[in-house]
C-alpha cells in the first residue's frame, strides 16, 4: 500500500480508493504496482468475492497516467528516463490486462474525470464488470491532444464500441459525459452523485455475484434520470459513422468539409487543434484493433508507445499542455498534407523479436 492508493476489506470487498486528488488521481509508476499486487492477491483469496474501485475525489476517478513524469523521465539522460518510461507502460499494460480478465466482480465508480489511463483500469472485461457514471462524469481517450494515441487498451475498446464511434472519440478526443458513455457502451449504469454513499451499505451486506446484482439493482430507478437514446453521439450518430467510416485522416476530412452542420464544423475545429501525425496514428491503430486479441492490442500499443517517445511528439504535446501551458504545440510533422504513410507504418515496426516482447507472457 502506498499513501496514493488505499486497499481496505469491507465485508467480502475488496475495496481500492485512487487517493492523488491534487493530481486528479493520476497514475504513478508506484500505483500502478500497488494496484497490480493488491489485485493479484486478492484474485486468488476466498475471504475476497468482488472489487470497488473508486477515486477519493468527485473530481476525478482518475485523469490517467502522470504526464508530467512522461516529459520529465522522457527528457531525462537516456540511462534514467527511458527505463523509467519502458517499466511504466509495461506494467500498466500488464495491469490493464489483469484487470479486463479479472475472475471476481470488478465494480468501477467513474465520478469526475476518467481519461487514458483511468480509463485502461475501468474497462475491465465484460463477464465481470460494472461500470457506474454519475452527472459529474468527464470520460475521454484525449491522447491525440499531447501528441499520443489512446493506449491502455484502447485498440481493444474503442474499436468495439458500435459504429465508428470509437473511431470519432479516439481521433477527436473528445469529452463526453454520463449519457454518451452509456451510448458508446462505455459505462453500464448511472447514478447520481449524492447516491454514491447509499452504495456503501451494499458493500457491507452483500457479496460477490450478490453485491454486483444488488448496485444494479439499487441504480435501476435513476435510469429515466439519463437517456442515451437522446444523447449528443446518439443525436449525431449517423453523421458520424458516415465521416468516421474513412481508413484516412484526410478522407475524414474532406467528409466533414463538405457537411454543413455545427456538428461537423465543431469537429473539424476540435481536429485541427490535434497532432496530424498521431490522428492519422490512432485510426491505423483502431482498424487494427478491431481484428486482434486484448493481449495483442496490448502488445501492439508498447510498440507504438516506445516508437511515440522515439519520434518525440508526445514530448512536444505535454511540454505545450502541461509544462508550459502555452497551448501551442510544434506539431511534427505540422501538417496532415505532410504526413506519409511511412510514418504512420513506423508506429508498428515491431520494437523487440517476439520471444523478448516484454508483454509476451499476456494470453
Amino acid at each position: 500500500m502506498t499513501s496514493n492508493i488505499r486497499a481496505e476489506i469491507e465485508h467480502t470487498t475488496g475495496c481500492i480508493t485512487l487517493d492523488r486528488p491534487k493530481a486528479l488521481n493520476s497514475l504513478s509508476l508506484e500505483m500502478v504496482r500497488t494496484l497490480t499486487a493488491t489485485l493479484l492477491n486478492w484474485r486468488t483469496d476466498p475471504a475476497i468475492q468482488a472489487v470497488v474501485i473508486r477515486g477519493s475525489t468527485e473530481k476525478a476517478f482518475c485523469a490517467g497516467g502522470d504526464i508530467r513524469f512522461f516529459h520529465q523521465a522522457g527528457t531525462a539522460t537516456p540511462q534514467a528516463g527511458s527505463a523509467l518510461l519502458e517499466d511504466f507502460f509495461s506494467e500498466e499494460y500488464a495491469l490493464n490486462h489483469l484487470i479486463h480478465f479479472y475472475p471476481k466482480p470488478f465494480i468501477a465508480l467513474l465520478d469526475g474525470i476518467v481519461m487514458g489511463g483511468g480509463m485502461g483500469i475501468a474497462q475491465s472485461g465484460p463477464q465481470s464488470r460494472l461500470r457506474l457514471v454519475t452527472e459529474r462524469t468527464k470520460m475521454a481517450m484525449p491522447e491525440v491532444n499531447i501528441g499520443l494515441f489512446p493506449d491502455v487498451g484502447g485498440s481493444y475498446f474503442l474499436s468495439r464500441a458500435p459504429g465508428q464511434l470509437g473511431t470519432y472519440l479516439g481521433v477527436t478526443g473528445a469529452v463526453i459525459g454520463a449519457a454518451d458513455a452509456l451510448a458508446a457502451q462505455l459505462a453500464d449504469v448511472f447514478v447520481p452523485g449524492a447516491e454514491l454513499t447509499g452504495l456503501q451499505a451494499l458493500i457491507t451486506k452483500y457479496s460477490g455475484a450478490e453485491l454486483r446484482q444488488a448496485i444494479d439493482d439499487y441504480c435501476k430507478p435513476f435510469a429515466q434520470l439519463v437517456d442515451p437514446s437522446a444523447s449528443r453521439l446518439t443525436q449525431h450518430r449517423d453523421a458520424i459513422d458516415l465521416h468516421f467510416s474513412g481508413n484516412s485522416v484526410a478522407d475524414i476530412l474532406q467528409s466533414l468539409a463538405q457537411d454543413h452542420s455545427d456538428f461537423a464544423r465543431q469537429t473539424l475545429a476540435l481536429m485541427a487543434q490535434r497532432s496530424p501525425l498521431m490522428m492519422s496514428v490512432t485510426l491505423a491503430q483502431l482498424r487494427r484493433g478491431g481484428n486482434l486479441s486484448v493481449a495483442d492490442c496490448l502488445r501492439m500499443e508498447r510498440t507504438m508507445v516506445r516508437r511515440a517517445f522515439e519520434h518525440g511528439e508526445v514530448l512536444e504535446g505535454v511540454r505545450a499542455v502541461v509544462i508550459d501551458k502555452d497551448n501551442q504545440p510544434k506539431w511534427q510533422p505540422a501538417t496532415l498534407a505532410e504526413v506519409t504513410d511511412e510514418m504512420v507504418a513506423r508506429f508498428f515496426v515491431p520494437a523487440w523479436p517476439p520471444a523478448a516482447h516484454p508483454l509476451r507472457d499476456l494470453s
